[in-house]
C-alpha cells in the first residue's frame, strides 16, 4: 500500500505479528501478519468481533505489548523493535490511548487534576504547577467539563464524564495520533453519540489522527474515513467507509453488516443474518494474499476468490 504524495503517513504497519505463548505446545496468534497505513487527519476504523485481534493491534502499536514481528513506523521513526531514546520520546509524547473502561483506566486514588496532569509532570511540560493546572482547566472545558471537576475523584462521575476525563488525559499532551480502543462501548447510546461528536469536533479543530477500534459498525461508519475488518488476527478487507458499506466483498464483512439493526420494523422483520463459516474458503491448493482489488479497496483472497469478487463488482456496476 502506497500513499499519494499529498498525504502524509502518520503510522505505517507492515506485517505486524503479536503472538502469545500459552505453554510449550500452544501459541495464540492474536495478530497475524497485518499491514495498513494511517494518514494525517483521518480516522481509521478497525472492526471485528470479540477476540479478532483489534485491541491487541492497538496495544502493540502503542507498545503496551512488544510486537512478535513486523515493522511499525510512527512519524518516520521505527517503533517496532528496540527503540532509540528519540523514538521512545516521540512515541510517548505524540501517541495517546483512550481505553475501553473509563473506570478501570483511571486511578481511583488520584484526583482528576492529577490524573490529567500526570503526563505533563512526567515530561516536564510547563514551568510550574500553576501553569500545568491552567492547562488542566483549559482541557477540561474543551471536553465539556469544568474546572470544579478537577478536585474530584473518578468515582464521583458518570460513565460518560469519566470517558471525557480519559479523552482530556490523552489530549493534554497535544498528540498527533490517538488510539480509541472501544472508547464508547461501555457507555449508554445517548452518551456514545456525545462522545463521538466530541471526538469528531476535536479532530477537526486540532487536525488529530485516530485509530478507532470498535465492534459497532454503525458508529464506525459514522466516524471513520477508512475501515479495516479483522477476523482471527488477520485483516480480511479494507476500504473507504462508503465503499465498504456499499460494496462489501468478503463473506465475513457481509456477515458483520447483516448484523446491524435498523430502526425500521419492516426491514427488521425481513432482515436475514449472514453466518460466516471460515471453512468455506479452500486454501489447500492456493493460499490467500492481501490484494488491492480496486483502487484503495483491499481484500484477503486467493486467485479463485478474486475472480469471483471481481465478477461480483462488475455485476453491481452494470
Amino acid at each position: 500500500m502506497t500513499a499519494t504524495n499529498e498525504r502524509e503517513i502518520v503510522l505505517s504497519v507492515r506485517n505486524l505479528k503479536q503472538h502469545f505463548r500459552i505453554n510449550n505446545k500452544k501459541t495464540v496468534k492474536a495478530v497475524d501478519d497485518i499491514s495498513f497505513d494511517i494518514y494525517r487527519g483521518e480516522t481509521f476504523g478497525l472492526v471485528g468481533e470479540s477476540g479478532s485481534g483489534k485491541s491487541t493491534t492497538g496495544r502493540s502499536i502503542i507498545r503496551l505489548y512488544k510486537p512478535t514481528g513486523g515493522q511499525l513506523t510512527f512519524l518516520g521513526e521505527d517503533i517496532s523493535g528496540k527503540m532509540s531514546g528519540k523514538a521512545i520520546k516521540t512515541l510517548r509524547r505524540n501517541m495517546q490511548m483512550i481505553f475501553q473502561d473509563p473506570m478501570a483506566s483511571l486511578n481511583p486514588r488520584m484526583k482528576v487534576a492529577d490524573i490529567i496532569a500526570e503526563g505533563l509532570v512526567i515530561h516536564k511540560i510547563g514551568k510550574n504547577e500553576a501553569e500545568r493546572m491552567e492547562k488542566v482547566y483549559e482541557i477540561l472545558e474543551i471536553v465539556g467539563l469544568n474546572r470544579d471537576h478537577a478536585n474530584r475523584f473518578p468515582h464521583e462521575f458518570s460513565g460518560g464524564q469519566r470517558q471525557r476525563i480519559g479523552i482530556a488525559r490523552a489530549l493534554i499532551m497535544e498528540p498527533d495520533f490517538i488510539i480509541a480502543d472501544e472508547a464508547i462501548s461501555a457507555l449508554d447510546v445517548s452518551i456514545q453519540a456525545q462522545v463521538v461528536n466530541l471526538l469528531k469536533h476535536l479532530q477537526k479543530e486540532r487536525n488529530l489522527t485516530y485509530l478507532f477500534i470498535a465492534h459497532d459498525l454503525s458508529m464506525v461508519k459514522y466516524i471513520s474515513d477508512r475501515v479495516g475488518v479483522m477476523y482471527g488476527g488477520k485483516l480480511m478487507e479494507l476500504a473507504t467507509s462508503e465503499e465498504l458499506y456499499n460494496n462489501p466483498l468478503h463473506p465475513y464483512t457481509k456477515s458483520l453488516l447483516s448484523a446491524i439493526p435498523l430502526p425500521n420494523p419492516d426491514y427488521e422483520r425481513s432482515r436475514r443474518r449472514i453466518v460466516y463459516n471460515p471453512a468455506m474458503h479452500d486454501y489447500s491448493t492456493s493460499g490467500p494474499e492481501w490484494v488491492e482489488i480496486t483502487p484503495g479497496h483491499f481484500i484477503r483472497a486467493n486467485e479463485e476468490e478474486l475472480k469471483h469478487y471481481k465478477a461480483e463488482l462488475a455485476a453491481k456496476n452494470r
